[in-house]
């Protein structure tokens, strides 16, 4: 039996196509083992979000070959779609974006007898499996039962992205916006229902454009998943402002699924800096969309994103950012400093931030962050919240059980017996129950 090795690199939905690759290779008769052993295939599914992501790819490429010289290299996803070119030297099968689900074809055509296995001597040429993803308008067909957590599952419903934010190379390398149909979302869930779990998180590369090439939307997804047995808890992944209206919030705040963890994409929160980023809405209109959601949810997490450093930010603009997150009070705020891509209008916008100021903005919001996610954990002290309970560890030597909120809060609890994938209600009694 052959094995396979698989590593995945960057987003939910990434995390979602490396596992459903696995799924498949296991149906076909290869044993899975861990990327650390030795394989005889190897499959690295990239990401190119930022610099630091494509320098991520090429080492875990060239940390296979080093592991396994005669092994099968197999380079995946959003890096080589954009940047092919960097990766004929350490891999032997290049597969782009949306077509990951023939993978198993693309293995057996290399693999054929009468390819010449050229061990010790000059490599085959890289077979590539790429197309015009621009072009592309149908959404790839990967499917899951299981996920490599055991209470919550991740399930992909979209792809591509239309918004060409000015910093933004997803929508080059994803293409344009394909949504899963509704019946093959909710026939998934249902078998991942069937499979003990009680969690599903919603997610897509754009995630709030679902449905908007097949006359559906991401509202009636939701009321649909809302609908299946055993399924007792709906999170979403990253929504863009725009989505957030009194309908939608409303609508949703009456389905006692839905989870009130929000991740609302800010990157911003200065107007000028915004325009230039083609983000499309104003701090204002963002704090808006806030209190829709805090008006229809009792105190719900709100999650964000921040992009320092990005050209032509001024200190002012910088402080006018951090004043508007310090006002919106995220639980968490993601920063990020800006990672110039090639082929994006803003990789050659002047203004060019130096890394040292972005670095001392980042810093700056990463301490705000902080304290934000200490207020929001300090209020929980005292409460009695919903925990569905994921693992074991141990502690100080002594055995806790851990699990999230509804607000996606980690808790560590004692607790008598194995309460893996059980819905428990416990009293936060202390901080120390709160796991980061």
């Amino acid at each position: 039996m052959r094995k396979a090795a698989l590593h995945n690199l960057g987003c939910k939905v990434n995390a979602y196509e490396t596992e459903a690759m696995q799924e498949l290779l296991a149906q076909h008769g290869y044993e899975i083992v861990p990327f650390q052993e030795k394989a005889d295939v190897y499959i690295i599914n990239t990401c190119t979000v930022t610099n630091m992501a494509d320098r991520k790819s090429r080492q875990m490429l060239h940390r296979a070959r080093k592991r396994n010289p005669e092994a099968l290299i197999v380079a995946c996803g959003c890096y080589v779609q954009a940047r092919r070119e960097d990766v004929d030297a350490c891999a032997d099968i290049v597969i782009g974006n949306n077509r990951k689900k023939d993978l198993i074809e693309i293995l057996a055509e290399y693999e054929k007898p009468s390819v010449e296995k050229r061990i010790g001597k000059e490599r085959e040429a890289v077979r590539r499996e790429i197309i015009d993803i621009a072009q592309e308008k149908e959404y790839e067909g990967l499917n899951l039962k299981q996920t490599a957590e055991h209470t919550r599952a991740y399930v992909k419903v979209q792809d591509g992205c239309n918004q060409f934010c000015t910093y933004c190379i997803i929508p080059y390398v994803r293409g344009r916006v394909r949504s899963r149909s509704r019946q093959d979302v909710t026939e998934e869930v249902r078998r991942l229902s069937a499979n003990g779990y009680k969690e599903v998180v919603l997610t897509g590369i754009h995630l709030s454009s679902y449905g908007m090439d097949t006359k559906d939307s991401l509202l009636e997804l939701i009321v649909a998943v809302h609908e299946i047995p055993g399924i007792q808890r709906i999170r979403l992944g990253s929504l863009e402002p725009r989505i957030i209206t009194e309908e939608f919030v409303s609508r949703i705040a009456a389905l006692p699924k839905i989870c009130p963890h929000f991740h609302l994409s800010l990157q911003s929160g200065c107007d000028a800096t915004l325009r230039r980023m083609n983000r499309r809405y104003t701090a204002e209109e963002y704090y808006e969309k806030c209190e829709i959601l805090r008006k229809y949810f009792r105190d719900p997490a709100l999650t964000t994103d921040v992009i320092v450093g990005f050209p032509g930010e001024s200190e002012e603009e910088f402080a006018q950012s951090r004043d508007f997150i310090d006002r919106v009070s995220f639980y968490e705020t993601h920063v990020f400093k800006y990672s110039r891509r090639e082929g994006t209008k803003a990789a050659s916008m002047e203004g060019q931030v130096t890394e040292q100021v972005k670095a001392c903005r980042s810093n700056e919001l990463i301490e705000l962050g902080r304290r934000k996610q200490a207020e929001y954990e300090d209020a929980l002290i005292g409460t009695v919240q919903e925990i569905l309970v994921e693992e074991e560890i141990w502690h100080e030597g002594e055995r806790y059980q851990t699990g999230f909120t509804r607000e996606y809060v980690k808790i560590g609890q004692k607790m008598s017996g194995n309460m893996a994938n059980q819905i428990v209600n416990v009293e936060i009694e202390s901080r120390s129950q709160i796991i980061h």
